[in-house]
C-alpha cells in the first residue's frame, strides 16, 4: 500500500486542529501549594475544564484554577488553585473565623455556612467589582488568597478554568470534591 503525500498532509491537519481544540478546552495542572488542603494535596494532579466560563459565570463554591495578582506572583509564575467565594456585585465580610457575604441589592450580610466547615483567619470587609471574583484557600490559615493581597479581587479574564477532575495519584482519583455552602441569616450583622 502506498502513502500518499495528500494523505499524509491531511493527517497532519486533522492532528494539528484536535490538539489545537484539546489544548483550549481542557488542561492538566500540578498543585502545588497546600492552600487547597484537604481538598487538594500538593502533587495531586487536575483536569481543568477551560471551557466551561465561556458559557455561563463562575458560582461561588466552585474551585478554579486562576492567575494571582501580579503584587503576588510575577508574569511567568504558576496559576493558583483556590474557591469562589465572593461573586461580582456583592460583598464579603470575614470575622471571627466565619465568612459572610451581602449579595448584589442586599440589605444585610447573610453567614456563609461551609460544609465542611472552613474557618477563615484574616479579619475584613471588601466589595467585590463587577466582572472579578473573591476567592479563598480551603486551607485559610495559610492561603494566599483574596483575602490578603493588595489587590484582592480575580477578574473573570484572569480565571483558566474550573477544577473538574483529580486523576494522580491514583489511590486520590476523583470528581473534584462537592462542597456545600448555604447563606443563612446572620444575627446583628
Amino acid at each position: 500500500m502506498k502513502i500518499r503525500l495528500r494523505d499524509v498532509v491531511i493527517a497532519f491537519i486533522i492532528f494539528v486542529l484536535l490538539f489545537g481544540a484539546m489544548q483550549t478546552s481542557i488542561g492538566a495542572y500540578r498543585i502545588l501549594q497546600v492552600s487547597m488542603v484537604p481538598s487538594f494535596q500538593p502533587a495531586d494532579w487536575i483536569v481543568v475544564d477551560k471551557m466551561c466560563y465561556r458559557f455561563s459565570s463562575p458560582a461561588r463554591g466552585e474551585v478554579v484554577v486562576l492567575w494571582p495578582p501580579e503584587a503576588v506572583v510575577p508574569p511567568g509564575g504558576n496559576p493558583y488553585i483556590k474557591r469562589i467565594i465572593g461573586l461580582p456585585g456583592e460583598s464579603v465580610r470575614i470575622q471571627g473565623g466565619q465568612v459572610y457575604i451581602m449579595q448584589t441589592g442586599g440589605s444585610g450580610f447573610l453567614l456563609l455556612q461551609e460544609d465542611p466547615a472552613l474557618p477563615a483567619s484574616h479579619d475584613g470587609t471588601w466589595s467585590v467589582p463587577e466582572g472579578s471574583y473573591f476567592v479563598l484557600g480551603d486551607n485559610r490559615d495559610v492561603s494566599s488568597d483574596s483575602s490578603v493581597w493588595p489587590d484582592p479581587f480575580v477578574p473573570e479574564e484572569d480565571i483558566i478554568g474550573r477544577a473538574w477532575l483529580r486523576y494522580w495519584p491514583l489511590s486520590r482519583w476523583a470528581l473534584t470534591p462537592d462542597y456545600a455552602g448555604t447563606l443563612v441569616a446572620a444575627g446583628g450583622l
